[in-house]
């Protein structure tokens, strides 16, 4: 089973990836600064309202990011279903 990080703020898109199977842990933004945290999952969704969305992008070399905003869960769902089964 794929971990995976959801920002805090997106319940919808957090219920929905934990009834389509992936184990789904809730993170603040201050965790998504810390890269040894966030290297422990194989992707993180993000609201990406926050300023610094390229910033963490770059930090998470290895981690997969999914910025959120403007998606529907089944579209979130849809990529990384696409990034973490191939």
């Amino acid at each position: 089973m794929k971990n995976v990080a959801v920002e805090k703020g997106l319940s919808p898109i957090r219920d929905y990836l934990k009834d389509a199977g992936y184990r789904v842990y809730e993170v603040d933004s201050r965790q998504l600064d810390n890269k040894d945290f966030i290297d422990g999952f194989d992707a993180v969704v993000i609201t990406g309202s926050g300023d610094n969305v390229m910033g963490i992008q770059k930090a998470l070399s290895k981690t997969a990011v999914i910025e959120a905003r403007g998606k529907t869960p089944d579209e979130v769902l849809s990529r990384l279903d696409q990034i973490l089964k191939h």
